[in-house]
């Protein structure tokens, strides 16, 4: 299995035990554990980003593996395990911060780069997160509560991630809505959703942003 079944939006990376944190920026109480994808590739309409964003998360790689950029939950354990999108073009020593145990390396960063829809490419010198400013967490729901019925929030949950196979992250629902976490949004995944089950039902969160 490639992919993690478990993620939160990467603004905190909490080190967790089988699920994401409840409250954290793109989590919502209540979320479900996404199938593994066989092919262990996004969607092949996940949508690619226009310019460099900035993603926080945990960059792990296993021996010669190549390394995975865990934007989310970690499974606690000694050393950590997760998963992720590859991200190229990384080095361990100008990123620093990073440890070593049984074959594994680990550390916790912000990372500048860009998106192609499959995989990040670093172009920045990673910050450790112990060390990164991160902009203050705006409500993602600017306060509103969603007027859908809790059953068909139910079933809505459970269909985003077949409907989403190999982008959606997290599904959870919060205050009326089932909020969805993706890697990467730039409008059309929430078009999409809109499309498939009307306004102001599925709130799509991007766990990659926008840089600069």
């Amino acid at each position: 299995m490639t992919w993690s079944v478990r993620l939160g939006v990467a603004a905190l990376v909490a080190i967790l035990t089988a699920c994401a944190t409840p409250g954290s920026p793109g989590v919502a109480p209540g979320d479900a554990p996404r199938a593994a994808d066989p092919t262990g590739a996004y969607a092949a309409d996940a949508p690619a980003a226009d310019g460099e964003v900035i993603g926080q998360g945990t960059v792990l790689q296993s021996g010669d593996a190549p390394p995975e950029f865990c934007l989310g939950g970690v499974m606690e354990s000694y050393p950590p395990q997760c998963s992720g999108p590859p991200i190229l073009n990384w080095d361990w020593e100008p990123a620093g911060g990073f440890e070593t145990a049984s074959g594994v390396t680990w550390g916790a960063y912000a990372v500048t780069g860009t998106w192609d829809g499959r995989a990040f490419t670093r172009t920045g010198v990673p910050v450790p997160l112990a060390l990164y400013d991160a902009m203050p967490f705006d409500d993602p729901l600017a306060g509103r509560q969603g007027a859908t019925a809790p059953h068909d929030l139910e079933r809505i949950q459970q269909e985003v991630y077949p409907g989403l196979e190999g982008s959606a992250l997290t599904a959870g629902i919060d205050r009326g809505f089932v909020v969805v976490t993706v890697v990467y949004d730039d409008g059309t995944v929430q078009a999409r959703m809109d499309a498939r089950y009307g306004a102001d039902v599925v709130v799509v969160l991007s766990a990659l942003r926008p840089h600069g």
